[in-house]
């Protein structure tokens, strides 16, 4: 499949982003994923041909990703038909595009547990638990399409060397996986209009929290 045929939210997710000069960026400009895009290079463990089922899907999940980061009009947002669009994990309540901006979408993803409350987070705060967790980067990507549309059922890693603390925890230098199934149901085009994760949220946070807590002021990694 060309790419002149191809939707372009289901192009790279830079196309996407070159082609957005009208968007309105959250911090004003366009996200930079030059870092990105290299630790994925070097670290994915599955490198899916252009064109086939796999890689559409996971440019469409890029492309998702980077527009609910990014974008704060919804209307502008090209991977979901933005009045529709819900999103949920564990089957616990849905969330809407407004919300996913308002909230961020580590919020949404991670909900109510012993070692994170969103409710105590907002966007800005959130975001920077996990860029200080993973300073070199969380990273996510497609494992396999186990169903095709119009429900899109597929299976996801998203993973990071937990170099920086994680609220006070100390980090342990090794890198922390998450492996999880979602079902996307999507329009003829390739739009989303449900997104549903399912993955084990205490198993992940219990990884960041199960070394000794950091001394306030005294450990060499909140310098």
């Amino acid at each position: 499949m060309g790419t002149s045929n191809t939707p372009l939210w289901v192009q790279d997710r830079d196309t996407v982003i070159a082609q957005g000069s009208d968007a309105e960026w959250r911090y004003g400009e366009p996200p930079d994923y030059s870092r990105n895009n290299a630790a994925l290079k070097e670290q994915s463990q599955y490198n899916h041909i252009e064109g086939s089922l796999e890689a559409i899907v996971q440019n469409l999940v890029r492309t998702f990703e980077m527009e609910a980061s990014f974008k704060t009009n919804p209307q502008q947002w090209l991977s979901v038909v933005a009045d529709k669009f819900r999103m949920r994990t564990n089957n616990q309540p849905e969330y809407t595009a407004n919300d996913v901006v308002a909230a961020g979408t580590y919020n949404l993803f991670l909900g109510e547990s012993e070692h994170y409350s969103a409710k105590s987070e907002d966007f800005e705060s959130s975001g920077k638990i996990f860029h200080d967790t993973f300073p070199n980067g969380f990273l996510w990507e497609l494992i396999e399409v186990l169903a095709g549309p119009p429900n899109v059922t597929f299976k996801w890693r998203h993973w990071g060397t937990f170099s920086g603390s994680y609220k006070g925890h100390e980090p342990t230098g090794e890198v922390v996986e998450i492996v999880g199934i979602s079902v996307a149901r999507v329009t003829d085009d390739l739009k989303i209009e449900l997104l549903e994760h399912y993955f084990d949220t205490n198993s992940f946070l219990g990884k960041l929290t199960s070394g000794e807590k950091a001394i306030a002021n005294g450990c060499p990694f909140h310098q």
